[in-house]
């Protein structure tokens, strides 16, 4: 469906001439200035212009130069606010969809030509061009921001300005033709474009984020939810919504539609543009996009929500081929660690707005901090040490000074590690704490309300919880211990009962059910409700899966391969579980709403196939057929957050049998690119993320129970989500041994309350988060690598969790990643099978579940999977590291999830866990990769144009 759009949605203020003298005065200096007789010799013409007309061409593009001294003064539209103009020329003509234009190809091949000379063509076209042309280089400093040309940003300052009526502008004239049907009307522009395209595609995309236009007309009725539509044209747009009530734009009568537009590739053009004040937001032509929703707010006035969506076929030609980066990674640098790295996380800890590295070692049972630096390496380290065999890592401010603090569970030797943090480059030294027998898990918030933050730490070998009680990041020797279930494995917290008080469920793995505390006050909890879940659960997380505003539970079930989702009752009961199968062993679980359909998906990561399961929820708490991302060798553990601030969630995966983690990144369409992989300590366990060093970044802290250390890498973000839509960061951990998740709810201040475990899969090694059945809830999906499935939790929307499906994925999936990859606005699946050498991907269909799952052959024994646009090509590419193959694996991504090229980057033996995330913060992502046998952390820094 087309709209037609001739006008552009920003409206520019008229350059009239104060005066006939002002006139001629400026076509004396035209006449005045040199020739530039090298111009002349690239104009090219058609062969039926006469040699009149070509003599005058060339002399109108002679007559324009650079002026030496070029004017820097802000320029100000009269209402002093963007506007948003109607998209048709004439308000009172009815709208008309016709069928979408031929795609626009053919301009890129033109050369780059000074301004004057690529405007030539349309000299005999647009009124007093030579005029305009002048006017934006004199304007266009003598060196532009974001690397451009004077010329390229001349061109962008040309398509601003305004013509002196009635005569029509630039923008004007050239909308109108991008709109006709007939692409050879179009060729006259193809100079100019070929300049000004190249100029805008130099230009930062802006993240996602909301722009508005506007319309003087009821739309609603030709574009109901579903409806696809294409604008042809370059579109102006705003962020500020007041602007549209200015009566030289919407107004605020009669019928109007406002278009809520959630864009992905919009530049800010007013670094080039002659209104240098307004933030005018530029949308490309072949902007291709779906509608969303209605919205009547007032009478006569109708939002109609757009999110622009890649299309199958390629709308808009790229300016130049290089643009598509075929060889991101061609540079890396190497850092050592520990021994046996095994979980990693990052973040800005010195507040020097430099990432920095945190990593787990399991064999020397210490964390390493590799601190960043400006050149983007990582080379000195400082190491905490640990307890024995350390399994699981919280973070968050335990201490109330603003700083997120380290909570880590001893396995072996029954105690707790906590680390809190300094201002500085440093934590403190590590306070140990005897808990009970084998803790496996940890969670912390204000169980007794009185303002400080207590632990409850999950002991596996006794059967118990043990709280205990917290004044200011210390611990008393007084504690409660909890009876619950046989083995329990994992804990979350979330007020299941919206009463205001934290409660927690645990995972039981030894028995298959599920504990539910609601808590009374004062630390006294009501222990009477039992769950059933699937088979040896070993992760839970917990989230509103389907918009109820109540907290769902889901359940990474490791010896069924499934994820039990229970939907959550106000009253703090759960419903019966849905079991969803995974993938063969799902292990750690993560929700979130990975394709950005409002609806929380499932993660997780799939032990015994090398792979991530994702499953899309379809808002009801239910789920489709999971995909499957192949991430490293043996995944055990997943959080997801928003690790490069662009608004959509990424999956941070450890990966224990390579000693590494990685970042997934979201593409925001389903798929997920590959990310860094980062060396951890040995036999990373458990993964936690938390802004550690307060740089608004999402750091990653690793566990590594091999060497009895804990990592801390230091990110731009983590798998974390906001499971209970409180604002604040909740983190999902799988647990392999007991066959569940655990979930741990943010307190905003780096803190954690209210850990619940729920049951999963067989072996669970991984969890993704995303609205799978698009409710607007965070769901969860666990990769089980023990029964080869994922498992799918539906939330509840306050953190709690109801088992719904599992999923059928590759052999052993050992990480599972969430993203929209077909494009068809929900969230897929996908995971690394590190047990057939693959990854799969599983389509969801918006309500909850995967029906199947398509298989791409990798190389040996993947282990980790992450997703990205890697070669900034605007597609959804996929990078998958091959522990014995020793090296990354990047897919680049087509249309209709093809995956054409593939380009391997060597690493050293068994890479392991890895990420992926912009870290030197030049709008590229970068990869980070840990190797558990050489102790390195590899980082690959994207070297695209």
């Amino acid at each position: 469906m087309n709209i037609s759009d001739d006008h552009q949605g920003t409206a520019h203020k008229n350059h009239k001439t104060k005066s006939k003298e002002k006139q001629m005065q400026i076509d004396i200096e035209f006449q005045n200035q040199p020739v530039r007789t090298s111009y002349t010799s690239e104009v090219e013409f058609d062969e039926e212009t006469s040699i009149d007309n070509q003599e005058q061409t060339i002399k109108q593009a002679e007559q324009v130069d650079v002026a030496t001294n070029r004017s820097t003064k802000p320029k100000h539209r009269v209402s002093k606010t963007i506007g948003i103009n109607e998209i048709l020329p004439n308000p009172s003509e009815p709208i008309t969809f016709e069928n979408d234009p031929s795609p626009i190809i053919g301009y890129a091949a033109e050369p780059i030509l000074p301004l004057p000379l690529a405007c030539a063509p349309l000299f005999d076209i647009l009124y007093n061009l030579v005029f305009y042309v002048q006017l934006a280089l004199d304007e266009t400093p003598e060196n532009p921001p974001n690397g451009l040309t004077v010329h390229e940003s001349a061109a962008i300052r040309l398509y601003t300005l305004e013509w002196e009526t009635p005569h029509k502008s630039l923008y004007s004239m050239l909308n109108y033709t991008l709109k006709s049907s007939n692409r050879e009307e179009l060729r006259p522009y193809f100079k100019y474009m070929k300049l000004f395209l190249t100029a805008l595609a130099k230009i930062p995309c802006e993240p996602i984020t909301t722009v508005w236009r506007g319309v003087k007309k009821d739309l609603s009725a030709e574009l109901q939810p579903g409806t696809s539509l294409t604008w042809w044209s370059f579109s102006s747009c705003t962020k500020s919504l007041t602007v549209l009530e200015n009566n030289m734009y919407l107004g605020t009568v009669g019928e109007r539609t406002l278009f809520s537009v959630e864009a992905i590739n919009g530049r800010i053009i007013s670094d080039h543009s002659h209104f240098t004040t307004e933030d005018e937001v530029l949308l490309l032509p072949g902007t291709h996009m779906v509608v969303v929703s209605h919205l009547v707010p007032s009478p006569n006035l109708y939002i109609i929500h757009l999110k622009q969506v890649i299309p199958e076929e390629t709308l808009l030609e790229p300016p130049f081929k290089e643009i598509i980066c075929k060889d991101p990674y061609s540079l890396r640098s190497v850092s050592k660690t520990g021994k046996t790295p095994v979980a990693l996380t990052f973040g800005d800890f010195r507040n020097q707005d430099i990432i920095d590295l945190a990593v787990l070692n399991y064999d020397e049972q210490s964390v390493d901090f590799l601190l960043g630096n400006s050149k983007n390496t990582y080379e000195t380290e400082i190491i905490y040490d640990t307890g024995s065999a350390p399994s699981f890592i919280f973070t968050g401010d335990i201490n109330g000074d603003e700083l997120p603090d380290i909570i880590i569970a001893n396995e072996n030797d029954g105690t707790i590690s906590v680390l809190l943090d300094n201002p500085d480059d440093s934590f403190q030294s590590t306070t140990t704490y005897q808990v009970g027998q084998r803790p496996v898990s940890v969670t912390s918030a204000d169980f007794t309300g009185n303002g400080d933050f207590d632990v409850i730490v999950v002991n596996y070998g006794d059967n118990t919880l043990r709280l205990l009680f917290g004044t200011g990041g210390r611990f008393s020797e007084i504690y409660i211990n909890i009876a619950v279930g046989l083995q329990p494995i994992c804990i979350i917290s979330g007020d299941f009962n919206l009463d205001g008080r934290v409660d927690w469920a645990v995972v039981n793995n030894g028995d298959n059910t599920i504990n539910v505390g609601i808590a009374r006050g004062f630390g006294i909890f009501e222990t009477s409700q039992i769950y059933k879940v699937g088979h040896h659960p070993v992760a839970i997380t917990t989230t509103d899966l389907n918009h109820d505003e109540i907290l769902d539970l889901i359940v990474a079930n490791y010896g069924d391969n499934s994820v039990s989702v229970l939907l959550g009752i106000d009253d703090g009961t759960f419903q019966a579980q849905i079991s969803y199968d995974v993938g063969i062993g799902p292990n750690a679980i993560a929700t979130a709403d990975f394709n950005n359909d409002l609806h929380m998906d499932i993660a997780l990561t799939l032990l015994n196939e090398s792979s991530v399961s994702v499953l899309f929820g379809d808002g009801n708490g239910g789920f489709r057929s999971p995909n499957k991302f192949k991430v490293g060798s043996s995944p055990n553990s997943l959080t997801a957050n928003d690790f490069n601030r662009d608004h959509k969630i990424d999956v941070v995966v450890t990966n224990s049998g390579e000693n590494t983690w990685m970042i997934l990144i979201n593409m925001g369409n389903g798929t997920f690119q590959s990310g860094f992989h980062y060396a951890s300590g040995s036999n990373p366990v458990s993964i936690g993320a938390a802004d550690f060093n307060v740089d608004q970044f999402i750091d990653v802290m690793v566990v590594n129970k091999g060497d009895n250390t804990a990592s801390l890498v230091l990110c731009n973000g983590d798998v974390a989500h906001d499971l209970n839509n409180d604002m604040n960061l909740d983190l999902v951990i799988v647990v392999m041994i007991n066959d569940s998740v655990i979930i741990m709810l943010g307190n905003g201040d780096g803190t954690f309350r209210n850990r619940t475990k729920l049951r999963t899969g067989t072996q669970p090694s991984s969890v993704a988060i995303n609205d799978f059945n698009n409710d607007q809830i965070p769901d969860l999906a666990v990769s089980n690598r023990g029964t080869q499935t994922i498992s799918i939790l539906l939330g509840r929307g306050n953190g709690n969790f109801q088992f719904h499906k599992m999923y059928e994925c590759g052999v052993n999936p050992n990480s599972v990643i969430s993203a929209d990859f077909n494009l068809d606005q929900n969230m897929d699946l996908a995971a690394a099978n590190m047990g057939e050498n693959s990854f799969s991907i599983l389509l969801g269909t918006g309500n909850g579940t995967f029906p199947g799952h398509i298989r791409y052959l990798a190389e040996r024994e993947p282990v980790i999977i992450m997703s990205n646009d890697f070669n900034v090509d605007n597609n959804t590419d996929i990078a998958v590291v091959n522990r014995l193959s020793n090296n990354v694996e990047i897919f680049f991504g087509g249309v209709n999830m093809t995956f054409s090229t593939i380009r391997h980057y060597g690493t050293n033996n068994q890479p392991g866990p890895a990420v992926a995330y912009d870290f030197n913060k030049d709008g590229k992502v970068d990869l980070a990769v840990l190797h558990t046998l050489s102790n390195e952390l590899y980082v690959f820094l994207n070297q695209c144009s």
